[in-house]
């Protein structure tokens, strides 16, 4: 009996240890699905993630063709009145008429992207101003160097204005501030490599450095057009087309949970049936942006207004003219000037990181307010440096300290946000067109400075000029107050019912965040 015992509790202490193992071994085993899940969960997101970047930076590459050609164009001027004896005033025509052209481009480049896509268009615009570029470069007077100017505006117009919109479409909300910043990223880089590319071939016989610098302008529309065989069409303008399929494939790829995706895909349908039904003909989407409702009224107000004010701030007169402002300050000598304002695009490319870094993390608002400010002051004390500080090394130092602190300001705010915001307050069916008014306004105000810039200096000094537009800038602090909603974090759709507050006020869905967002 004992040894029966004794075999049954040595059986008992045997099966209770395997079941023991065979626990243990079902519990590593889930811990090994548990954490397999997870790496693979992991994998998809960044995979997403990597994908969403790769179709931002590709379609941004269209600014860096407006990026260098500001740039380059500040030291380019310089050699190309040298050579072809162009006046003060054919100076201020070449250099501002860009801005001013590039408005074609914007309003015919809306709506062409709602007939054949966002991407094509972009490629358009590439395409018009390669050739543009090209002319210039050959151009042996005054005239034919214009021809090719008013061909890159145009294609400057045509990609820049839609790329925004592209962008704003395929990014998932949590990441659309970030990923909207890289256009501003790109043309900021293409002022520093514009700079550069001054400075780089300055040393060139006069009738051969300016070319160079401007055909090296040619090589990022290169880029695009390999873009145009990576980067997918817009999900948003897909479904427009009834091509719901093609859109869903698109939306997995640029947000990756099934689940989300079906949400999305929901809202945009719902948003789509609404523009096809209130604007079954092109002229009903014109009508409703020249005769808006009061909620359009002040989406328009908000997105033009921005565009506005990012330029009437001096921006692109400290960017095209700044060898001719640190001249005022005192540097002397070609090479001197083009290094030192190598300074200028160095400090406005950083200062975009900082934007880049915030954006999605403390919101649009208080990085409106930090930058518009801080350009005020600048502005100010570059006014009163000019002219108290002399041509000594202290009022070049300041003269250099305040333009970089300009720029900065410029680049951690209204640069980089005004086309965020733009990208993503206007419903769906008028998106497009409405951001082609934003732009052709950005562009107006940005061909008025830069044409007039010269002539007003002359009349009211330069550090008058800059007082003007301190005036401007501290205008522009009261209407980021009175009229830039909050949009951080949320889908292009509820930014739309953001400006519905009358209608949420009747409906009882208006929250206290959101009349937060209305009072500011």
């Amino acid at each position: 009996m004992g040894l029966l015992n004794g075999n049954s509790e040595m059986s008992n202490i045997e099966m209770g240890s395997q079941n023991k193992y065979n626990r243990m071994d079902s519990e590593v085993g889930e811990h090994d699905n548990e954490s397999s899940s997870y790496h693979q969960e992991q994998d998809k997101i960044n995979s997403t993630r990597n994908y969403v970047m790769t179709c931002a930076f590709f379609a941004s590459v269209n600014s860096v063709l407006l990026g260098y050609d500001v740039g380059v164009m500040s030291g380019a001027i310089i050699f190309i009145q040298e050579e072809l004896k162009i006046t003060e005033v054919q100076q201020e025509v070449l250099v501002g008429c860009l801005s001013i052209v590039s408005l074609i481009g914007s309003l015919v480049g809306g709506r062409t992207s709602d007939a054949i896509g966002r991407k094509w268009t972009m490629g358009i615009g590439a395409i018009i101003f390669q050739l543009g570029g090209l002319i210039m470069t050959v151009a042996n007077s005054f005239q034919i160097l214009m021809v090719g100017r008013l061909l890159s505006g145009i294609g400057i117009g045509f990609g820049a204005t839609i790329m925004g919109v592209y962008i704003a479409e395929i990014a998932p909300a949590s990441s659309r501030g970030f990923l909207t910043t890289f256009p501003e990223i790109c043309i900021n880089l293409g002022i520093l490599l514009g700079y550069v590319s001054n400075y780089a071939f300055s040393g060139l016989p006069a009738n051969i450095n300016w070319r160079v610098m401007l055909a090296l302008g040619v090589l990022p529309s290169v880029i695009i057009g390999f873009a145009l065989l990576v980067i997918p069409e817009s999900p948003r303008w897909l479904v427009l087309q009834d091509r719901v399929n093609e859109a869903r494939t698109i939306l997995m790829k640029t947000i990756g949970d099934e689940k989300e995706v079906a949400e999305r895909l929901d809202d945009i349908l719902k948003t789509a049936s609404k523009a096809k039904s209130n604007n079954s003909q092109e002229k009903a989407v014109w009508r409703e942006i020249v005769k808006p409702s009061h909620a359009v009224y002040k989406m328009l107000a908000a997105g033009v207004g921005l565009q506005c004010f990012q330029q009437i701030t001096g921006i692109d007169a400290l960017v095209y003219y700044s060898p001719t402002i640190l001249k005022t300050a005192g540097i002397e000598g070609n090479s001197q000037l083009l290094a030192a304002t190598i300074s200028v695009g160095v400090t406005k490319t950083a200062a975009i990181l900082v934007a880049l870094l915030l954006i999605d993390r403390i919101g649009r608002k208080p990085l409106l307010y930090t930058s518009t400010i801080g350009i005020t002051i600048c502005l100010f004390c570059i006014s009163l440096s000019l002219p108290f500080m002399g041509k000594g090394p202290i009022g070049i130092a300041l003269a250099i300290l305040f333009i970089c602190g300009d720029v900065a300001f410029f680049s951690i705010g209204i640069g980089p946000i005004c086309w965020v915001l733009t990208s993503e307050i206007y419903p769906l069916r008028i998106r497009a067109q409405a951001v082609a008014v934003g732009f052709a306004a950005n562009r107006v105000c940005s061909g008025l400075v830069s044409l007039s810039f010269l002539s007003v200096s002359n009349a009211i000094s330069v550090p008058g000029t800059f007082l003007v537009f301190c005036a401007f800038s501290a205008l522009s602090v009261v209407f980021v107050h009175k009229f830039i909603p909050e949009t951080k974090g949320k889908t292009l759709e509820e930014i739309e019912s953001l400006f519905q507050e009358r209608e949420r006020l009747k409906e009882g869905h208006l929250d206290l965040a959101d009349t937060r967002h209305l009072v500011s």
